[in-house]
């Protein structure tokens, strides 16, 4: 099975992506290029297209829900390496919040579900 990421792309065009200003600072070790960033207030930035009411981050490149790539992957914010979906030899690892987020992305861009809604009461019986 085909990564199904590589194809969406919706939630690089669905949310902001905010984080803390150093990742993006050379001198202390960014790797994000400041120059597609914008700031936020205090110390926070986002990524450039994401803080607008129909974000998309200035970094994507190609067509969502059809094929596309981030042009800054091995560079990108922590928001981005920390969200949590793990597509790998077709098995998915993430967790309830992170896939709902997913389905939410993908419904802002009349894309249908990659998951079914889930079931919070399991989860809170097994807690």
């Amino acid at each position: 099975m085909d990564n199904p990421c590589l194809s969406c792309g919706a939630c690089c065009g669905a949310f902001r992506v905010s984080f803390y200003w150093r990742e993006a600072d050379e001198e202390s070790g960014g790797i994000v290029p400041s120059e597609l960033t914008d700031h936020l207030e205090g110390f926070r930035l986002c990524m450039k297209g994401t803080n607008r009411s129909h974000p998309r981050c200035v970094a994507l490149e190609g067509e969502i829900g059809r094929g596309v790539r981030c042009a800054i992957y091995d560079r990108r914010p922590s928001p981005c390496r920390n969200f949590g979906i793990f597509f790998k030899n077709g098995v998915w690892r993430a967790g309830i919040e992170e896939l709902m987020r997913c389905n939410q992305a993908r419904a802002a861009w009349g894309l249908l579900p990659l998951f079914p809604e889930p079931d919070r009461r399991k989860d809170l019986a097994t807690a």
